[in-house]
C-alpha cells in the first residue's frame, strides 16, 4: 500500500510510530488530510518540538526521498529553484573552440546547447517537482520564516501550480505530487495567503507522559525512572522564561548523556554537571543555576 492510500488517522499514527515518532492524534490528523488531499502542512511551534523530525519519518515510512529546502535570509531562485552550472558551459565553449566546431555552427546554435538540461543544477524545489515515480518524495521547506517576504510569494506561487517554468527549457510540472512539509519557528509571522493554501498545525512540546515514551522510544536505554526524571525537569525548565527552553531533541540528548556517565537519578550536583546537554545558551544556565535546584528536584521526586 502506497503512502497515498492510507485510509485512516490510526494508520498515520501507526506508521508514524514504526518510524518511532509518536505524534498525537491532532497532528497525526492533519498528516492524513496532507497526504490524501495533496495539500502542504504547516507546523508552527518552538524550536525542538518535533517539526522537522516528522518530515524525516514521514519520508522513511513513505520509503521516499526527503528533499530539504533549508531557508535563511536571502534565499532567492537560484538556491532553491535551480541554476545553470556556468563552469561545465564554459567547458563545453571551450571544447567547441579546440575543435574548431565554432567555425562550423553558427552562435545561436552554440547558445542553444548551452541550455541543455545538462547543465542545469536542480535545487529542491525543482528535484521535487521532477519526480516521476512512486512513492512521492517528501519535500521539508524548513524554517520559511527565515526567508523574506519575496521568497515566501514565490513559493506560493509554485505550490499553487506544483510547476516551475524554466525560460530556456520549458515548464517542468510534477507527475507525482511531493508531500510538502513547511516549518515555521515564528520568528515573523507568515503571511495568510500561504496559510490559507496549507493545512495548520502548532506543535506544543509533549506532555510528561507521551515525553517519557518519547524518550523510551528514541534512547531505549535510559530507565524509566531516569525518563521520568528527565521529562519532568525538563517540562519545569520550560516554564521559567528561558531565552532557549530545551526541545524533545535536548531532552533525549540530557537522556543519553546521563545514561553515558552511569547516572540512575537526578541530584543537584548531576544536574549542574550536565546542563549543557540540556541548556545551549550561558545565560539560561545562569538564570537555572541562581534559582538553585532544589524546586527542580522536588518537583521530579514526586510519585
Amino acid at each position: 500500500m502506497g503512502l497515498r492510500d492510507v485510509s485512516s488517522v490510526e494508520e498515520v499514527l501507526q506508521g508514524l510510530s514504526t518510524q518511532n515518532y509518536l505524534a498525537d492524534r491532532g497532528l497525526a490528523t492533519a498528516v492524513f488530510l496532507c497526504i490524501r488531499q495533496g495539500r502542504p502542512l504547516l507546523l508552527e511551534g518552538e524550536a525542538g518540538v518535533g517539526k522537522t523530525e516528522l518530515a524525516k519519518s514521514l519520508s522513511r515510512w513513505a520509503e521516499g526521498d526527503l528533499i530539504r529546502l533549508q531557508c535563511y535570509e536571502g534565499i532567492d531562485s537560484n538556491q532553491a529553484v535551480y541554476e545553470w552550472d556556468y563552469a561545465r558551459q564554459l567547458l563545453h565553449l571551450r571544447t567547441a573552440e579546440a575543435s574548431g566546431r565554432t567555425e562550423q555552427v553558427s552562435s545561436s546554435v552554440l547558445e542553444g546547447e548551452l541550455y541543455d538540461e545538462k547543465f542545469l543544477i536542480k535545487r529542491p524545489l525543482l528535484q521535487a517537482l521532477s519526480a516521476s515515480n512512486e512513492p512521492p518524495p517528501v519535500l521539508l521547506i524548513d524554517e520559511i520564516d527565515r526567508a523574506d517576504d519575496e521568497f515566501e510569494a514565490f513559493l506560493l506561487e509554485i505550490l499553487s501550480e506544483y510547476s516551475i517554468t524554466i525560460p530556456e527549457l520549458g515548464t517542468y510540472s510534477s507527475e507525482v505530487k511531493p508531500i510538502v512539509v513547511i516549518t515555521s519557528n515564528r520568528t515573523r509571522d507568515l503571511h495568510d495567503a500561504l496559510k490559507r493554501r496549507c493545512f495548520y498545525h502548532w506543535v506544543e512540546h509533549p506532555e510528561v507522559d507521551r515525553e517519557v515514551e518519547i524518550i523510551r522510544t528514541r534512547a531505549p536505554k535510559v530507565s524509566q525512572l531516569l525518563a521520568e526524571e528527565v521529562a519532568k525537569a525538563a517540562s519545569y525548565l520550560r516554564g521559567i522564561d528561558l531565552y532557549k527552553p530545551p526541545g524533545v531533541a535536548e531532552t533525549i540528548d540530557w537522556a543519553e548523556a546521563l545514561v553515558t556517565i552511569g547516572v540512575d537519578d537526578l541530584d543537584a550536583n548531576v544536574i549542574d554537571e550536565t546542563l549543557g546537554a540540556l541548556i545551549k545558551y550561558r545565560e539560561d544556565q545562569e538564570r537555572i543555576r541562581s534559582r538553585g535546584f532544589d524546586e527542580v528536584l522536588s518537583l521530579v521526586r514526586q510519585g
